[in-house]
């Protein structure tokens, strides 16, 4: 049997922009992708602190060292720059597998620093 079950998770990161006039994603400061183990095109689930909003989107890199935290297109109406976000990723793995798994957790700190 195979299950989803908690990859990596940025909890608390603040969203420092929001465009609307861009494709669609959210994009993330590369130093924070190493650190939670996320790559680029990765699916992800953006939880908004502020406002309860959930949505489903994918990970585009940004500048490493920036802070950057910005929802694009469509998912730009569903925060505002300063909301606290949680940004989740799963894995798709064995039941047995599963049960020994540890994700990865980080919790940036002021300007979504390490």
């Amino acid at each position: 049997m195979q299950i989803q079950i908690l990859k990596s998770k940025i909890h608390r990161a603040v969203i420092t922009e929001a465009n609307l006039n861009y494709v669609g994603s959210l994009t993330l400061d590369e130093d924070l992708m190493d650190a939670a183990n996320m790559i680029e095109h990765e699916k992800i689930q953006v939880v908004n602190v502020n406002n309860g909003e959930r949505l489903e989107t994918y990970i585009i890199k940004g500048q490493r060292g920036s802070g950057v935290v910005c929802l694009n297109g469509p998912a730009a109406r569903k925060g505002a720059e300063g909301d606290i976000i949680i940004v989740i990723s799963y894995a798709v793995m064995d039941f047995e597998e599963a049960k020994k798994f540890k994700p990865t957790v980080i919790f940036p700190k002021e300007g979504n620093k390490l």
